[in-house]
């Protein structure tokens, strides 16, 4: 069972014929786009979006991308998203689930891990910047700054 995070966002998306391969089943390359989707969400929830964390002076590679297939979404399927934030302070840990909304059967699983690069100087850093952890301290209810 994979952690549930501290704040969590879903998006529903409509598999579309181009994400489809002769089989009529998403090629494997397509869930990643899905992740990025949900991960947007999740930003947008905690208040710290992509604009934002180029504004501060910080890019967020992808440095480790898993993925679990369970069972494969079709053409033209509704297919649910969850990211939940598993961790911030020192990188940024997303694990997702995609499920079919209209039955919750599980088809894919999966986590990517980010972290906070200086844009001026493209120096890896080795905590997350205190705006970022602040934004999501917010976005939890917690004061930023407060011990747990």
């Amino acid at each position: 069972m994979r952690k549930d995070g501290v704040l969590r966002a879903e998006v529903d998306i409509l598999v579309p014929f181009f994400d489809v391969d002769s089989m009529d089943i998403v090629w494997h390359g397509h869930y990643v786009k899905y992740l990025e989707v949900a991960r947007c969400a999740l930003l947008e929830r905690i208040g710290h979006n992509y604009q934002q964390m180029r504004a501060a002076g910080y890019g967020w590679p992808i440095i480790d991308l898993q993925l679990r297939y369970v069972r494969p979404a079709r053409f033209n399927q509704w297919v649910r998203v969850r990211a939940d934030l598993v961790e911030w302070e020192h990188r940024l840990k997303i694990n997702y689930l995609i499920s079919d909304p209209a039955t919750g059967e599980r088809l894919t699983r999966g986590s990517t891990v980010q972290v906070a690069v200086e844009i001026a100087s493209r120096e890896m850093q080795l905590a997350s910047p205190a705006v970022f952890v602040e934004a999501v301290e917010r976005a939890i209810g917690r004061e930023p700054g407060d011990a747990r």
